[in-house]
């Protein structure tokens, strides 16, 4: 199938490199020329386990292309991904202008054929109608401009406002594992009420339910849900806030854990056997970032304002999570006393392990909370201390390897689980610094072996 995304940020690139590897044509449209040059080129403009070298085999095969023509892009899709950000605003709402926009220029760029519009972004509840609109308003800007030029309006001009159908298809992508998820979805959800739309968009994905490009081609097919509008995209808020949820709620019950003598590890492993709860996103910690659990909470918390609820427990773990941020901070005043002259290193800078994400990272409120106590701040993360992405970090010095880090410092935080974490020469780091202090805010490493280099243990509910 001819497939145009539009937006090449985290789920847009991932989501049209991985479709034109399953068989279809795609071309991807962005805004931003130099980015293009560099795709073009070859080059994942972010960092995503295995993304460049699918990049550079379906460009090769002649499967994927680059443009920021989206008159080229419209013209050559049966389906449009739109997939550009919607980033919060200061009230909590997401930011739907690069919606209007492409929404818009979509409408203006129109052809006669049959068209599936797909809100590939997280959107406000309600965006599928109001994308429809949007549309329309395009191509009823670009028949009065034909107008306007004395060129009239053709039979094709007339009748191509009926000529597309809008789908929801919220993303469950996670950064650091977005190919593996793209190919070994939980789910595949559909929101519409077209069916021809709905049946071209099971035919996109069908290599997917199948599994033909899973890991473990023997699982069932990909369940696919088909539902409404508005129910597909408040499965997508609906999920991220849960887990957010659940991630604060062992937050919470590891602050309980350190006051009683309890070890939150333990009591996650005997809580998540229960197959009512599960042991994924029970591991305590500084809490959740990112591009999605923040904005995608805030903009629930939001709507359910707009509507007259008052979302109370997902206002909760909202400053749950605010809290832990500061958990970190705690401990080391609670082992250095006075903060002010001394150095703290921090492991791990990104939001979580496998991206080069900074966005809403637990790092940043650390940086600034040291920074404000008068503590000199080092780090080193895998990949912003090697890309250059450092430069937009004020506050901390980044240092080229753990054991550079180390030296020098009163403490070290554990910020981001990096595998490579596990390995690192913590004897040899150990007799590098002035105290041999680490503060595990993942309660990642192995404490027995970390202690046995000579640290000072300390994590989070245990």
């Amino acid at each position: 199938m001819r497939v145009c995304v539009i937006g090449t940020g985290y789920v847009g690139l991932v989501t049209g490199v991985c479709l034109s590897h399953i068989g279809h044509d795609v071309i991807c449209v962005d805004n931003n020329e130099e980015k293009v040059k560099l795709m073009q080129a070859g080059q994942s403009p972010i960092y995503e386990p295995g993304l460049s070298e699918l990049m550079k085999s379906s460009s090769e095969a002649g499967k994927l292309q680059f443009t920021s023509d989206l008159a080229k892009g419209v013209e050559h899709g049966e389906i449009l991904f739109i997939a550009v950000g919607t980033p919060p605003l200061p009230t909590g709402e997401s930011d739907t202008r690069y919606v209007e926009a492409v929404a818009r220029g979509i409408g203006a760029h129109l052809n006669g054929g049959y068209k599936v519009i797909v809100n590939k972004s997280t959107v406000p509840i309600g965006s599928g109608d109001w994308v429809r609109m949007i549309v329309l308003d395009g191509i009823a800007e670009r028949q009065k401009a034909l107008v306007t030029a004395g060129g009239g309006i053709s039979t094709l001009e007339e009748n191509i406002g009926g000529n597309f159908d809008v789908v929801s298809n919220p993303e469950f992508l996670r950064e650091g594992s977005a190919v593996y998820d793209t190919f070994n979805p939980d789910r595949i959800v559909l929101g519409g009420n077209s069916d021809r739309a709905i049946a071209m968009m099971q035919e996109l994905y069908q290599p997917l339910v199948d599994r033909s490009f899973a890991e473990d081609k023997s699982l069932p097919p990909v369940p696919v849900v088909v539902t409404d509008l508005s129910s597909a995209e408040m499965i997508k808020y609906a999920a991220n806030s849960f887990l957010a949820t659940k991630i604060s709620f062992i937050n919470e019950v590891a602050n309980i854990c350190d006051r009683v003598g309890a070890d939150v590890t333990q009591v996650a492993k005997g809580i998540g056997l229960d197959s009512r709860i599960g042991s994924k996103f029970l591991q305590a910690g500084l809490g959740w970032g990112g591009s999605c659990f923040p904005k995608d909470v805030s903009a629930l918390i939001h709507t359910a304002d707009d509507y007259g609820y008052d979302a109370e427990l997902l206002k909760a773990a909202v400053t749950v999570n605010q809290r832990q941020r500061l958990v970190t901070l705690e401990k080391l005043q609670h082992e250095l006393k006075i903060l002010k002259g001394k150095t703290v290193g921090l492991l791990g800078l990104t939001f979580k392990p496998d991206t080069d994400d900074m966005r809403d990272a637990p790092a940043l409120n650390l940086i600034e909370q040291l920074n404000r106590l008068g503590a000199k701040v080092k780090a080193y993360d895998p990949i912003v201390s090697q890309s250059g992405l450092s430069h937009g970090l004020s506050g901390v010095i980044i240092e080229s390897n753990a054991e550079m880090l180390a030296d020098g410092c009163d403490a070290l935080v554990l910020v981001t689980d990096w595998q490579e974490f596990l390995k690192l020469d913590f004897t040899k780091m150990a007799k590098v610094m002035i105290q041999p202090l680490i503060i595990d805010g993942r309660n990642f490493l192995d404490r027995q072996a970390v202690q046995d280099a000579g640290f000072r243990y300390v994590g989070i509910g245990r």
